[in-house]
């Protein structure tokens, strides 16, 4: 191994459960960062598209404006999109979860042979 590699340039199976939880983690950040933002954008994405449409085609009433706009291609892409950032994030923060795991299992495991050489002596 070369002593100068950063621990991120070493292949996945080398680095420590640390290093891999960390690298995991901040994808998760970002994943979540990604989720949150376009969950909490809903309501101003929706205002946003019923203003367009009513600057297309001028005044309307305000639920006319929202059942058209919740109708249309965009209104379901957005939500779609919405769906698809959360299960992203769900789907690291599981791997997170499986990190933790096997690092847990590695500690029963040395704790288990330690516990066995003190019992052959």
């Amino acid at each position: 191994m070369n002593a100068h590699a950063k621990i991120s340039e070493l292949p996945q199976q080398e680095r420590p459960i640390s290093e891999e939880y960390r690298l995991v983690a901040k994808r998760w950040i970002d994943a979540d960062a990604a989720a949150r933002l376009r969950e909490e954008m809903k309501t101003t994405s929706l205002e946003q598209m019923k203003q367009d449409l009513i600057n297309r085609e001028g005044d309307m009433p305000d639920s006319h404006a929202e059942r058209r706009v919740k109708a249309g291609t965009d209104w379901e892409e957005y939500i779609r999109a919405m769906v698809e950032a959360r299960t992203d994030a769900n789907r690291l923060k599981a791997q997170l979860e499986y990190v933790r795991m096997k690092f847990s299992e590695h500690q029963d495991f040395n704790a288990s042979a330690r516990a066995e050489m003190r019992l052959s002596r």
